[in-house]
């Protein structure tokens, strides 16, 4: 992944709600969220929805595929992915990195 790729993918993400769209699809994984769902699980209006769903779409984060009379929105996992990488790509200088336990987290 390019350097300008990636800020344009984290830009995407860099708004509160944009966030908590692409969670939430990344959360319902590949069978993805109709914006009806997605509507009532984050108590968003339909039309602000459609708004960061677009600048999603157009990050490439989240696809859409129409369902019959559906729109179904899912997550650009490897997108993700390759995001996640690129962030991680020079970590602890090459070596493995060990896992720091978070103190608060019980499942760790």
């Amino acid at each position: 992944m390019e350097e300008q790729a990636a800020v344009a993918l984290l830009a995407a993400l860099a708004q509160a709600m944009r966030l908590r769209i692409f969670r939430a699809l990344v959360g319902a994984g590949p069978q993805g969220l109709t914006p009806g769902a997605l509507t009532a699980t984050l108590g968003v209006p339909a039309s602000t929805l459609s708004f960061h769903l677009k600048e999603l779409m157009h990050a490439n984060l989240v696809s859409q595929e129409r369902d019959g009379r559906s729109l179904i929105y899912r997550p650009a996992i490897e997108q993700m992915n390759d995001l996640l990488a690129y962030l991680t790509a020079h970590c602890c200088q090459g070596a493995a990195c060990e896992l720091v336990p978070n103190a608060a987290c019980t499942n760790c």
